[in-house]
Parts: structure tokens; sequence; C-alpha cells
């Protein structure tokens, strides 16, 4: 159902709608892995087939797209596969809340939080709809640490958790902390409530650069960079988009986040080798396709993004480890039967 302009009203106050685990099905004509998909040798062939796969995929899709892709030389270097329009000023919906993630661990990294500090769950402050489990649950007044926040925020992408960091970090505040950070156009968008705000605007190539940074372990502390890869990288993460047609264990090895509102589809990530090394890390925002309503898989924007990941997941699947200084631990998923 499209969202209605009180919907939007409510998500002023906590967020847009964010990405959460769907359970379309995939189109009969979604790429799926075959011996046929092509795997680079070197770096530079990797670009070339993942800048031919994206211009494909989006030209199909139609719309607006702005983009930056990159893949990493074997010393390190990042260099792009992909640079469409990555300087203009976008919606960033829920992708945005990977930075207000690192606004609040900030704080943490700074000693003014932790992440068993406890956080008021009240009736006023849960989203009655949108993406999420706080409003699920009906469990509340109650309270929860932050680290359950910041869980919530980054894999099923809830509403209410976005309100909820906002009551330990404000608007003023968070926009603050991502300008000193060298981030001026990703920020969020205040209202009238100080500690309530729009998700705000983000560009691909900005986004990019706080993922680089997490990945370097550099834009916070190694332990805060871990956490939020972590929490990107979890199975219950969104896995309609980049991770759709990808083995447990391939999800396992790339950390994303996507986002929409309105006709915005957006999706965020890193994508990592066998090793943990970072080596593909795009930052996709595209608006403007058709079936503005459909917030499943069967998007034209989102099943692009499907067959662009899988593509590019394998495009890069022999190259050489980059001789990065941080490792992301790769944990194999196992799923449990309760006991």
């Amino acid at each position: 159902m499209a969202p209605s302009l009180d919907r939007r009203a409510a998500f002023g106050l906590a967020g847009a709608a964010g990405a959460m685990v769907a359970l379309g099905a995939a189109s009969p004509a979604l790429a799926k892995k075959t011996a046929n998909d092509p795997v680079a040798s070197d770096a530079s062939g990797a670009r070339k087939q993942v800048a031919k796969d994206y211009k494909e995929q989006t030209k199909k899709a139609k719309g607006t797209w702005n983009s930056y892709i990159t893949i990493a030389d074997t010393d390190g270097t990042l260099k792009a596969a992909v640079d469409d329009k990555s300087d203009v000023v976008v919606e960033a919906y829920s992708v945005n809340k990977i930075a207000v993630a690192a606004a609040v661990l900030d704080k943490v990294d700074r000693g003014q939080l932790a992440l068993d500090t406890r956080v008021d769950v009240t009736k006023d402050i849960v989203i009655p709809d949108g993406d999420g489990i706080f409003r699920l649950d009906g469990a509340y007044p109650s309270s929860v640490t932050l680290g359950h926040v910041l869980a919530n925020l980054l894999t099923v992408s809830d509403d209410t958790a976005v309100r909820l960091c906002g009551s330990v970090c404000p608007a003023k505040e968070l926009n603050e902390i991502l300008k000193g950070k060298g981030f001026v156009h990703t920020q969020v968008e205040p209202v009238a409530n100080p500690n309530r705000f729009f998700l705000g605007k983000t560009t691909p190539k900005e986004t990019h650069e706080m993922l680089r940074q997490l990945a370097a372990g550099t834009l916070l502390s190694e332990t805060s960079c871990a956490v939020i890869l972590k929490l990107l990288r979890a199975p219950v993460a969104f896995t309609d988009g980049i991770r759709r047609t990808m083995s447990s264990d391939e999800r396992a090895r790339v950390a994303t986040k996507a986002g929409w509102f309105d006709d915005g589809r957006n999706e965020a990530g890193i994508m990592f080798d066998k090793d943990g090394k970072p080596v593909l890390t795009y930052s996709i925002f595209a608006h403007g396709q058709e079936h503005a309503d459909d917030f499943g898989s069967t998007h034209p924007a989102v099943e692009a993004r499907a067959v662009i990941g899988r593509k590019a997941f394998t495009a890069i699947s022999k190259l050489g480890a980059p001789t990065l200084r941080m490792t992301a631990p790769l944990n194999t998923y196992r799923p449990s039967n309760g006991g």
C-alpha cells in the first residue's frame, strides 16, 4: 500500500520508512548465479563488468539513478566502477540510519553513552505503522538497552528505533557530529521536537565514504565500526535487493542497508572477500521508476539491484585480498531449532 500523508507525517517524527526483510517472490527473469556469469581475473576487469551490468539494469528499470560503486585494487586503493552523478544531494531515507547509528556510537566512544544504557519505550514514542519490531510487541511502557535499539535500527530498519536514538542524540547534535566527521550533506532534517527528525539527505559519494571509513575502522573506534558492520551483515538484514540471490554464506559477506519511501529505492553497503577484506563498496540511490506503491522485491529498482548484486559478487569472487588494516570477521550462518 502506498504511504499516506498521515503516515508521512508520522515518519517526520521518527524518520522515513526503511528496509525490512520482505517475502516477495523473485521474478522469473531475475538473474541467478550460473557457470556463465563472468568472473574477473583482476580489479580492472571486475570494474568493467560491474559498469556494464549497472548500465544494462538501470536502463531496463528506468527512472533516475545516482550511484557510486568502487572496487579495491590489491594495494587497497578504491577505484570507481560506476560514478553516476554521485555528488548530487538525494533523499537518503533509511540508508541514513547508518549515519544515525554512527552518531550514537560516537557518543559511546566518547564515554557519554554505553551499549547497555537503557532507554524508555513509551506509548507515545512507538510508531503505530511502518517497519520494525517495537510496534508489534505491545509491551510498553518498557525499557531496552541502546544496543538493542541499534540492532533493530540496522537490521529490520525499525522506525521507532529512530526516535529512541533521537532521545539520546538530538537532531542538532547528530548533525554536528556528522559535520565534524566531514559529512556536510549527510544530515537529518530537524522538526519541532528536537529529539525527532526526518532521516534527511546525503550524496552517493558521502555515503560511500562513510562505508569506506567503517571498513577501514576509522569512522569510529574499531569496536564501534565492527558493531555496525556486524549488524549490516546479519542474516535478518535486508535481502530483497543486492543479497537476494545469494547463499547464506555469500550473504554473510555483504553488509547492506536499504531504504525506501515515496518513489525512492536506495541501498548501500560493502562486499567482502572470504578473508573479511572489503573489496566492493556500493552506494545506489534510485527514484522515479514505475510502481511507486510496490515496496516489495518486485519493484523495478529493487529487481535491478538484485541482478547487479549477484553479478558483482560473482565478478569479484577471484580477486586478491586488498592489503587493508582492518578485517571484518565473517561468521558462518547457523540456524537454531530452539532448545
